[in-house]
């Protein structure tokens, strides 16, 4: 079953008086989000992510197309639709001089909340983000870091069915970024929510996401696990060798082997199948008496796989 249906989805954005400017954020994106799961948008600036998260949210109108999110049309029940889900972004702001429970609060009501149902709802969202320690500093005076856990916390306020994350690991030092990581898989594993992100991150997308959508001009050109790009692509396997003598270059002519290239005194050995090829290298190296001293064998990285998409 999907949280998220959408169709043809196109946007455009027109500004200018005198000299018109169109500018094309969606040109027909179709894809499904099924329910449970997180859901990746990858793509370079610009190519149209945070504009159809908005769409989703209920926030942009589509030009062309429909979209179902969990069972309402966005834009004629676009009511239905908002109190199911909440959005979190990793260049949230809020009022400056409000504490944590004060910013809560204020989304809280926006939800119908209040009274002792609304301030058992700010404590328990404080610690889960582990903000008690913080309540009474204000937003301004708190890190970015804390910035980023108080924007997942309002996003969490209305315990959303559906929650959109717009670059949540945005300028977060490593250490926090893990554990805010840890915090977007544990929601998903315990409270069954469909959860989409948008990230630059490809590490972050291949431990999160289920599945992944790439996204460039408007366009989505692949969508599929990360195993699954990576073999749609067919950017090929890694053999890395350390050789002594150290080069063979003949390797490169191989069949199978689709580059070769030496990187910190190995070489590496790009591959349609290391399966298949491995056997075959190995042989060929030994009846060339060339010693094989290390051999590691690797899944390209999907930043690779991005790489090769944006291009």
């Amino acid at each position: 079953m999907l949280a998220i249906d959408a169709r043809d989805v196109a946007k455009t954005f027109r500004s200018g008086v005198l000299r018109r400017r169109e500018t094309v954020a969606l040109a027909g994106v179709s894809l499904g989000v099924p329910r449970g799961t997180i859901f990746g948008l990858l793509g370079p600036n610009g190519a149209g992510k945070t504009t159809l998260l908005s769409i989703f949210a209920t926030l942009l109108l589509p030009d062309r197309g429909q979209v179902t999110v969990l069972g309402h049309d966005v834009v004629r029940e676009a009511g239905a639709v908002r109190r199911r889900l909440n959005m979190a972004s990793g260049n949230a702001s809020f009022v400056w001089a409000l504490k944590p429970p004060e910013i809560l609060a204020f989304y809280g009501r926006l939800y119908g909340l209040s009274g002792r149902r609304l301030r058992l709802r700010i404590d328990e969202l404080l610690e889960m983000s582990e903000l008690t320690a913080h309540r009474r500093v204000a937003y301004n005076e708190l890190s970015t870091g804390l910035k980023q856990r108080l924007a997942l916390a309002k996003a969490l306020v209305n315990d959303p069915e559906l929650l959109f994350l717009d670059e949540p690991t945005l300028g977060l030092d490593p250490d926090v970024s893990v554990r805010l990581r840890e915090r977007i898989a544990r929601l998903r594993r315990e409270r069954e929510m469909t959860i989409v992100l948008t990230t630059h991150y490809m590490r972050e997308a291949e431990q999160l996401c289920d599945e992944i959508a790439f996204i460039k001009s408007g366009r989505v050109l692949a969508r599929g696990t990360a195993s699954e790009l990576k073999r749609q692509i067919r950017i090929g396997d890694v053999i890395a060798l350390r050789l002594d003598p150290p080069d063979a270059p003949w390797l490169a002519d191989m069949a199978g082997v689709l580059r070769c290239t030496a990187v910190n005194g190995r070489i590496e050995c790009t591959v349609d199948d290391a399966e298949k090829r491995l056997a075959e290298i190995l042989a060929a190296l030994h009846a060339e008496a060339v010693v094989v001293k290390d051999i590691q064998v690797r899944e390209p990285e999907l930043e690779e796989v991005f790489v090769e998409l944006a291009r």
